[in-house]
């Protein structure tokens, strides 16, 4: 195993290098501008390994966070740490291609931990979310972007919506705004960069396109995404047993009102 990969929980903490940067507020981008190779463990003989390989090293964000490089494997890994309820972890968080491990104040990393952060991936691991189906209104005053998006995908705007209406949207993360969550599902092709100028005012329940993702915004507020349609749907209610509709690992399908 590199040097990197070797668990920092064993250096001590006076001794180790601190990113000024490294904060649980950017946690996200650090790890992919590491420079350090990932190679994956070997499987075991009959063992179905996940496309991605699992990642090998890991990193300290401050002196609680265990940030871990996925890949596409986000919500295996989050699948798998979730499922191990170690009693030194207060909180795991995923994000965009890692995964955020935070420690109890005291805590130190016990061996069936260390295996969770490691371990291979298999294709049968995943979460067992809720599936939602979501109203959705595409198009004119709702979604003034998606005339745009669809002709730089070369399509129609009726056949971008049902292309976009038949997939099942994995949530991956959430962030940006409370309930805002990043699904992933549709096909490349209907990918869209984001808005080279955000808009200061994006209302409630927009349905917008950015990148490789498309999101929901549970308030109003300023928003570089395309906006591509509108839901009724409430994203966010601070006095619902859980505030949050959506939740890593849950599935939604936009149903065209």
């Amino acid at each position: 195993m590199c040097r990197a990969c070797a668990f920092p929980h064993e250096i001590p903490l006076s001794t180790r290098y601190r990113d000024p940067r490294s904060s649980i507020a950017n946690y996200s981008p650090l790890i992919r501008n590491a420079s350090m190779q990932l190679r994956p463990a070997p499987a075991s003989s009959g063992q179905h390994v996940s496309p991605e390989p699992p990642p090998l090293c890991w990193r300290w964000v401050g002196e609680r966070g265990l940030l871990v490089a996925t890949g596409a494997a986000t919500l295996a890994r989050y699948a798998l740490l979730s499922a191990g309820a170690f009693d030194e972890v207060e909180d795991i968080v995923p994000a965009d291609e890692s995964v955020l491990v935070i420690l109890r104040r005291g805590a130190t990393i016990s061996p069936d931990l260390r295996r969770a952060l490691t371990a291979p991936l298999v294709e049968q691991q995943a979460i067992a979310g809720t599936r939602h189906e979501i109203l959705a209104e595409y198009g004119g005053e709702a979604g003034p972007d998606l005339a745009a998006v669809a002709a730089r995908a070369g399509l129609d705007a009726a056949t971008y919506v049902r292309i976009h209406a038949a997939a099942e949207h994995a949530v991956v993360f959430l962030g940006f705004q409370p309930g805002f969550a990043y699904l992933r599902g549709v096909p490349s092709a209907l990918h869209a960069p984001r808005r080279s100028t955000p808009r200061r005012e994006v209302a409630a329940g927009s349905i917008a396109v950015g990148g490789a993702y498309t999101g929901i915004y549970p308030a109003s507020g300023p928003g570089g995404w395309n906006i591509i349609g509108r839901t009724r749907a409430v994203l966010f209610d601070p006095q619902r047993e859980t505030p949050c509709l959506l939740a890593p690992g849950d599935r939604v399908v936009f149903v065209p009102a």
